[in-house]
């Protein structure tokens, strides 16, 4: 797992804008799973 992690660091160290780009489809990710989640159906919040 570390060599992978060096390589991980230096491809990103070679091509920082992917640095961006990895973290902009984090968030991305991290959004459309609550809109699933929410639209899902299993409970309704609220009283």
């Amino acid at each position: 797992m570390e060599e992978s992690d060096g390589r991980l660091k230096a491809y990103l160290a070679q091509h920082p804008r992917m640095m961006g780009v990895l973290f902009t489809m984090l968030l991305f990710l991290s959004q459309v799973g609550v809109a699933v989640a929410s639209t899902s159906g299993g409970t309704t919040p609220g009283p």
